[in-house]
Order: C-alpha cells, then sequence, then structure tokens
C-alpha cells in the first residue's frame, strides 16, 4: 500500500540528499545506467496491478473533486499505459549516452590541448500536473543523463506518482545505487513548491511543466533557473504557391488530432492570393473533422458558418480547445510580421512549393522550432528524434524547444597539457 505521510517532510533535507546522490549517479557508466534503466522498465511492469490500483484512488479523488473528463483522461493509467512507460524507459536506454566524451580537441600553439567534455547538470527538480507517466519518464532521462531529479507532480496523481517512485527507489537500492537519485515529494501542498524554489544551494535548475499560470509562478519566484514555456501560440501561413491538399491536411491535423497540447495550431495565416480557394476547403474540412470554432478577420469571416469576429485578443490565445483564429494576411512580408507580433516562440509552419520563399521563412522566423510542409504536432522531442522529452523551452539561453537528454547536460573545459607554465 502506497500512503501519503508528510508528517517528517523536510524539502531542505530532500534536497541536500539529491545533492549528495547526484555526485553518484554522475560517476555511473552507460552500461550500469542502462542497466538501471531496464531494470525500472520491468520493475514497473511487474508492479503493473499495484499501481493501477493507487491510480483509481486518484481517479476516485480526481472525480468528487470535479476534474474535467480532459483532466481525468490525462491521469488515468491502464495496463496498456503502464506497458507504455516501461516501453518509452527502454527507447531511453536505446539512446546514446551524452555524457563523458570530450569533443572538439583542439592543439593551442604553447603545446595545449583544449576540449570540451559534457557532464550532468547536477540535481533537477520539475514540477508538472497530471500524467503520472512523467514521474517514470522525467526520471528515466535524469538518470540516463547522469542526474538526480526531484519530483513534484499534482495532487490529482500523488497516489499514482508514490507507487511509481516506490519501483524506482526498490530498483535504485537493489543495484547498490543511492535512493535519492530519484525523490518524489510527498508534499502536495504550495508551500512546498516556495520552499522548493529556495533551495538554490542544492537544486541547479527547474522545470516546469503544465499551465501558463503555474510557470509564470515558478519563474516569478524562484531563486534557481528556471526553463520556462509559457504557451503555446503556433501559427500556420499558408502561403499563395502552397499545395492546397497539403495545406489542408496539416491545418486539420495540426488543430484537431489534440487541441490540448501545446504543439497545436491556435491561428492560420492565409495569404490573400489563395484565399477565396483555400478558405472554403478549410471551413468545410474542420467542420467535418471536429466542428472547429473560427474567430475569423473581416477578410475570411464570410467563409465560416457560425464564425466569430476575431479581436486582437484572438491572437494572442492559447486555444487549447477546438478553436482557432483565422486571419488574411496581405503577403509574406505581412505574415511574418503578424508572427513575429504574437509568436510564443514555439513552433512555427510554412505550407509553401516555393523553396526560396521556404527559405526565407525559416530565417526570418527564429521561434524554438520552425517547419516546412508538416503538422506543428511534430514538435515534439519523440517526434524530433530525441526520446521522451523533459520539458520544452521557449527561452533561448541553455536549451531551446523540445528538451532531451542533451538539454539535461552542460559542458566544461578539459585541457590536457606536458608542463606547460603561462609566460
Amino acid at each position: 500500500m502506497t500512503n501519503v505521510n508528510t508528517t517528517n517532510f523536510s524539502m531542505e533535507k530532500m534536497a541536500l540528499s539529491a545533492k549528495i546522490a547526484s555526485r553518484i549517479s554522475a560517476q555511473l557508466t552507460t552500461s550500469e545506467k542502462d542497466a538501471l534503466l531496464n531494470a525500472i522498465a520491468d520493475a514497473i511492469e511487474a508492479n503493473s496491478d499495484h499501481i493501477i490500483s493507487e491510480n483509481a484512488k486518484d481517479i476516485d479523488a480526481g472525480r468528487a473533486k470535479g476534474l474535467t473528463q480532459a483532466m481525468l483522461d490525462r491521469l488515468v493509467l491502464t495496463k496498456q499505459g503502464v506497458k507504455d512507460i516501461s516501453a518509452a524507459i527502454r527507447e531511453i536506454v536505446a539512446l546514446a549516452d551524452p555524457t563523458g566524451n570530450v569533443s572538439n580537441l583542439a592543439l593551442r600553439p604553447n603545446g595545449i590541448q583544449v576540449g570540451k567534455m559534457r557532464i550532468p547538470l547536477g540535481v533537477i527538480a520539475m514540477i508538472y500536473e497530471a500524467r503520472p507517466n512523467v514521474t517514470a519518464e522525467a526520471a528515466a532521462l535524469c538518470i540516463k543523463s547522469g542526474n538526480a531529479v526531484i519530483l513534484r507532480g499534482g495532487s490529482e496523481a500523488i497516489h499514482s506518482n508514490l507507487a511509481i517512485a516506490h519501483c524506482l527507489h526498490n530498483v535504485l537500492t537493489e543495484h547498490g545505487c543511492d535512493k535519492n537519485v530519484v525523490s518524489v515529494i510527498p508534499d502536495t501542498s504550495r508551500d512546498v513548491i516556495e520552499q522548493l524554489l529556495k533551495q538554490k544551494e542544492t537544486i541547479d535548475l527547474v522545470i516546469p511543466r503544465g499551465g501558463e499560470g503555474l510557470i509564470r509562478y515558478v519563474s516569478e519566484n524562484s531563486q534557481i533557473p528556471v526553463i520556462q514555456h509559457y504557451k503555446g501560440v503556433c501559427h500556420l501561413f499558408i502561403d499563395k504557391s502552397a499545395d492546397l491538399t497539403k495545406a489542408v491536411n496539416i491545418l486539420v491535423n495540426g488543430k484537431t488530432q489534440k487541441p490540448s497540447a501545446c504543439n497545436a495550431f491556435e491561428t492560420v495565416l492565409v495569404h490573400q492570393a489563395i484565399a477565396a480557394e483555400f478558405l472554403p476547403l478549410a471551413a468545410k474540412a474542420l467542420e467535418a473533422a471536429a466542428k472547429v470554432q473560427v474567430h475569423a478577420c473581416e477578410k475570411s469571416l464570410s467563409y465560416f458558418d457560425g464564425g466569430q469576429l476575431a479581436s486582437t485578443d484572438d491572437y494572442h490565445a492559447e486555444y487549447l480547445a477546438q478553436e482557432i483564429a483565422v486571419k488574411v494576411v496581405d503577403g509574406f512580408n505581412d505574415a511574418i510580421s503578424h508572427i513575429n507580433e504574437y509568436t510564443s516562440d514555439h513552433t512555427e509552419v510554412i505550407v509553401t512549393q516555393d523553396i526560396s520563399r521556404s527559405q526565407a521563412f525559416i530565417r526570418q522566423i527564429n521561434s524554438s522550432v520552425v517547419m516546412v510542409n508538416a503538422s506543428s504536432r511534430f514538435s515534439d522531442g519523440n517526434q524530433l528524434g530525441l526520446g521522451s522529452e523533459i520539458g520544452i523551452s521557449t527561452s533561448k539561453l541553455h536549451a531551446y524547444g523540445p528538451m532531451g537528454l542533451e538539454a539535461l547536460t552542460t559542458e566544461k573545459f578539459v585541457v590536457y597539457g606536458d608542463g606547460q607554465v603561462r609566460a
């Protein structure tokens, strides 16, 4: 049985224990880390019934608290869901270990050799909502990259998270590794986040993952560096030379496949030269796919039955629902200007058959992911080849875009000499 007991919990002691454990995890070899992760994947599958039983407590409590069906769907764990968690961990095992290699070794005129070695960041604190799979996958990413991690999930998933943590701790102990390499905070009060964000002597990086309110709270109150990703206002620009079949398919997929995702389209910009041809196709497709509510500009409103006239706020909006803003733009430069004004630096897409236009779009848009003729739904660590992602950064320092293993490391200079001294 998983018990939620916070009587003797100390955030300061947990952070210090994680710091000590991080020195051990940083020295693990790739084969040792992979063995740990494979054992963790096995243990999670072996304890599937217990994890699902604990998850049922969270589901019952969530229903009693009136959580939305969408939130409950993100929270629930089935047999297949537990298998998917194990599979995600095994995918991380298959990824290259980013730590330890010395790169760019160069000989200086005085005979010393200078290179850089990729090393773990140290202690990562992760603050997130719902989704108990994040507990296992974030822990696996941090283990593989040689870090220790402190996980603070939401109250709605506390029993699930502690059940998964129990599996992790058993495996770490069985392998003779400090179990504090992975810590799950049992206290779900808001006060504990405030305490966590003050542990600047022991925690190296904070990654908040959830709604904009949570991320802003963490960013504004942390004494520790924070990876920021406030929201995803992703744009789709349909250029005058677009293949309209591709454009419609990309629009429908990017908006309707998973509208609650931060990589879903929230605004579509349409070049005026093809608006009269494209907009009827778009209206029909969006209606057929999901009865998408459209907030349209004056030039496009008449194409959408039940459409609403768009306001400035609509172009700032992250709907996270079957809603989208539509605007007809005068041309390429107008589209670029609109994106640069309203961007959240997440993902922007152009649909065009004109190579010069696509290259200009890539050069002039500096969001963390820029795409040509592909759905924004590919803006995801797994889809981009990173394996499971621990989060996404829309601030340009350290990491930018979906964050995988390498983003959980940094570089130190390594110098080889043969007795040289500086004159």
